[in-house]
């Protein structure tokens, strides 16, 4: 499967020159996956997807995802209590 990869890429870019896509490999569209469903679904459920038995592998993987969300969290907090002093 992994050799496909790059295979479908140069096709897609031969084809379309216009857009082409950047080289990846098959464990990159799992990391991107994993990191697209982390944005709102529970960790429990993406180890699942993932084949992780435990989810604090997932969190431990995944951490920088988590660690972003936390600082989206308390960008959007203090936006709020701006607001509510306005």
């Amino acid at each position: 499967m992994s050799a496909l990869m790059p295979k479908l890429i140069s096709a897609h870019n031969s084809t379309r020159p216009g857009s082409p896509l950047p080289h990846a490999r098959l464990h990159d569209l799992r990391h991107v996956h994993a990191t697209t469903l982390l944005a709102g679904v529970p960790v429990h459920v993406v180890a699942a997807r993932l084949g992780h038995a435990d989810p604090a592998i997932t969190l431990r993987v995944y951490a920088h995802v988590i660690h972003e969300q936390a600082a989206t969290a308390a960008d959007v907090f203090a936006h709020a209590v701006k607001e509510s002093d306005a």
